[in-house]
């Protein structure tokens, strides 16, 4: 028996089924439907182990349907625009249009050599003016419908890819493709009132039988669904402003107030914004991200003003009112109450003003907790931790004695609705999604603005608003900002200038499914009988890490489009969901940061070049090295925790290297023990991984100065693979 020829058999089949059209399908009102989607791929160059891990799952359900009698959708399309392709027309002056168009065509020949049963006769692109064309209509229907508005806000700011991030696409303080820390930056913004859905996208979730539990309860998490109250605090003897309003979950805790905190947005702000240690503050305040992951992590601090809130539960206590960066003007009325003994947050900030601390839930279980020796009573001591468990109420008059939380939150919104101090009230932690990209590859927004700032729709009959080709990609900001012949329009007769912002890449994602349905209808993104019949998608599937930002703004897109009209009645995408799970494997990088195939990384290594593997840089010799970041702007001295799987770990790092002067505070440390890190009395922003046990970790003698005049030095870590991975990670 012959051997199977892969290559022989492959291509006769796969030519037959291309000239046959084994695979193209229309509507069939005979057969039951069956829509079988991968997550399309961004066109990178050539596909990947990840994506033929994918689309085999794909293609096998899709086939074992089509063999069962149904008539089965299986479509492609590529998600093509992006900063990826910005970047890399920036480094190989290209125009991002071709990289992105040679680059389609290179993994679509790849993917077709797998033998797919894909209708590629259905074959879509977003950065195609045929596609976003349908966006851009789109986005004026949702404008008109209340759901995309314009606003001056903080944002997201991410300082490499020079553009604002939402707050899905942040991930632990830090951008979630650039991997450094957001900065907050105020700017005109558009968003889209994805809020306005929380209670549904909730709700929407129960009904999601074939989707992954822990996908689900990501998004409830995220959606965040509260219930508390609002509450009234009036201000002793003010003129100027008689309360200020605060959302809380836990109105039980009244009693251990301590201070009243407002966001630097904040109405009452206007009476301090000329006062120099307010600008200072907000000035500092700007180093914080938006998002709660980066103010969870930033070092709070605050601005006293000479407000004093009443106790609305007690009249004759009065606490101090501070502007705080941990407060956001977005979340319930950008002012919240302190009680430090049962939040870490407000406990942090009352030891760094020396804040009372008074202890109102005790711990039911009172085994391993400190009482004062004299009053027996619970308390929170210096080097305590916020106790934020359940308990009994007690130093809280009339709640005393209750159990908390079930009891003395419904008994502490009675009171205050019977008192007309506050009523109960519902709350949720979705933020609106801000869609606003400061950057040029991406589909325009169809929206300019007259003299005096007024927003103009483009007209219908003048979509699609097409990118200005031959454009200097390598200005500061946004390139578009500097295109004043494409910027400059008329319209009526009248003169506009045109939004220079592009939408959010994650917009082109979130209902391509919907254009696979019609992706030949030139007059609308898709046709409704098309929908009617092939929607929702019967299996999709994709990785995890999209639990939260596309699938979440999938859905969202769906309410967005039922939303005031009586046509389109379905409201979830995707019925089946599966996460297939991750391929493991090193990646690697060039020293200038582009990603290498592992071909591409022998012929570098061959040639002595440093190459990334992981998060960290191995030379030829197989030698690693971590760039030390030295910012010309720096927070106060930052902390590292030696972490080891021994019991000891040597990290020695080579003092006064001139012009740097890198120190830290001892040579070595035991497993667990602190270093800290400085250069030139500033700290060091460091991503350094000591890779062995007891080995010399030296910093080579030649440090450098990037673009923006931060020093850059090498730690160098000899490599030894057999040895145990440790890491020197920030506190």
């Amino acid at each position: 028996m012959n051997r199977y020829n892969f290559k022989t058999v492959e291509t006769k089949w796969q030519s037959f089924w291309e000239k046959n059209k084994t695979f193209q399908v229309k509507i069939n009102l005979d057969k039951k439907k069956f829509y079988c989607l991968e997550m399309f791929p961004y066109p990178s160059g050539k596909i990947h182990m990840g994506h033929v891990r994918n689309y085999t799952i794909g293609d096998v359900l899709a086939r074992y349907k089509s063999l069962q009698g149904f008539n089965v959708l299986h479509p492609m399309g590529w998600d093509s625009f992006g900063l990826p392709a910005e970047n890399a027309a920036k480094q190989n002056n290209l125009d991002p249009k071709i990289w992105t168009e040679k680059n389609i065509s290179v993994m679509k020949t790849q993917l077709k050599k797998l033998g797919l049963s894909i209708d590629w006769d259905r074959e879509i692109s977003t950065c195609s003016k045929k596609y976003y064309k349908h966006q851009q209509k789109f986005f004026l229907d949702l404008y008109d419908k209340g759901l995309v508005y314009r606003k001056e806000s903080y944002v997201n700011w991410d300082p490499i890819e020079k553009s604002v991030l939402a707050n899905e696409q942040v991930i632990d303080g830090k951008g979630w493709r650039s991997g450094v820390t957001v900065e907050r930056k105020k700017l005109n913004q558009w968003f889209f009132n994805i809020s306005k859905f929380s209670e549904e996208l909730l709700n929407g979730l129960d009904k999601l039988d074939s989707w992954p539990n822990k996908v689900k309860t990501m998004q409830k998490n995220w959606i965040g669904k509260s219930f508390g109250c609002e509450i009234d605090f009036n201000l002793e003897k003010n003129d100027q402003v008689k309360s200020i309003k605060c959302f809380t979950t836990r109105p039980d805790t009244l009693f251990g107030m301590s201070f009243l905190a407002v966001s630097i947005d904040h109405p009452i702000s206007k009476f301090y914004q000329d006062k120099n240690e307010f600008k200072k503050f907000k000035e500092e305040c700007s180093k914080t991200g938006t998002t709660e992951e980066a103010i969870a992590q930033a070092e709070k601090i605050g601005f006293k003003t000479d407000l004093k809130a009443i106790n609305p539960l007690d009249k004759t206590k009065k606490v101090p009112v501070y502007f705080a960066n941990f407060v956001l003007m977005d979340y319930g009325f950008g002012a919240v109450f302190g009680c430090p003994a049962h939040d870490q947050r407000d406990l942090d900030f009352a030891r760094k003003y020396k804040l009372k601390v008074t202890p109102v839930v005790e711990p039911i279980n009172q085994a391993g907790h400190m009482y004062d020796t004299f009053t027996k009573q619970f308390v929170i001591s210096s080097g305590c931790k916020a106790y934020t468990g359940p308990g009994k109420i007690f130093n809280s008059d009339f709640l005393n004695g209750l159990k908390a939380p079930e009891e003395s939150i419904i008994k502490t919104i009675e009171y205050l609705e019977k008192n007309n101090i506050g009523k109960k009230k519902i709350n949720f932690r979705l933020k609106d999604w801000g869609v606003s990209r400061q950057r040029y590859w991406g589909c325009p927004i169809p929206i300019a603005y007259d003299e005096n700032n007024n927003i103009k729709k483009i007209p219908l009959e003048n979509l699609p608003v097409e990118l200005p080709e031959n454009i200097n990609l390598k200005t500061n900001g946004n390139p578009l900002d500097h295109v004043e012949s494409w910027k400059n329009i008329t319209i009526d007769g009248k003169k506009y200038k045109r939004e220079t912002d592009t939408l959010d890449t994650f917009v082109d994602s979130s209902w391509y499914f919907l254009r696979f349905c019609s992706p030949k209808n030139e007059k609308k993104g898709f046709n409704i009988e098309d929908v009617k019949y092939w929607m929702p998608v019967d299996q999709y599937i994709g990785g995890v890490e999209h639990a939260i930002l596309h699938l979440l703004y999938s859905r969202f897109f769906m309410q967005a489009i039922n939303f005031n009209q009586k046509e389109f009645n379905i409201t979830e995408p995707f019925s089946g969901l599966f996460t297939q799970g991750m391929v493991c494997h090193e990646t690697y990088k060039s020293q200038q940061g582009n990603w290498l195939s592992p071909d591409e990384y022998e012929l570098a290594k061959s040639r002595g070049e440093k190459i990334q593997i992981g998060s960290s840089l191995a030379d030829s010799s197989g030698n690693f090295s971590e760039r030390v970041r030295i910012p010309e702007r720096a927070p106060q001295g930052k902390a590292y925790k030696i972490m080891s799987s021994s019991d000891e770990v040597t990290a020695t790092i080579v003092h006064n290297i001139k012009p740097s002067k890198i120190k830290v505070s001892k040579e070595s440390a035991s497993k667990g023990e602190e270093l800290t890190i400085t250069g030139n009395g500033l700290p060091v922003d460091i991503g350094a991984r000591v890779f062995m046990t007891n080995i010399p970790v030296a910093v080579s003698p030649t440090p450098r100065t990037d673009s923006e005049g931060n020093l850059q030095v090498d730690i160098i870590i000899p490599r030894v693979p057999s040895d145990p991975i440790n890491k020197l990670v920030k506190l």
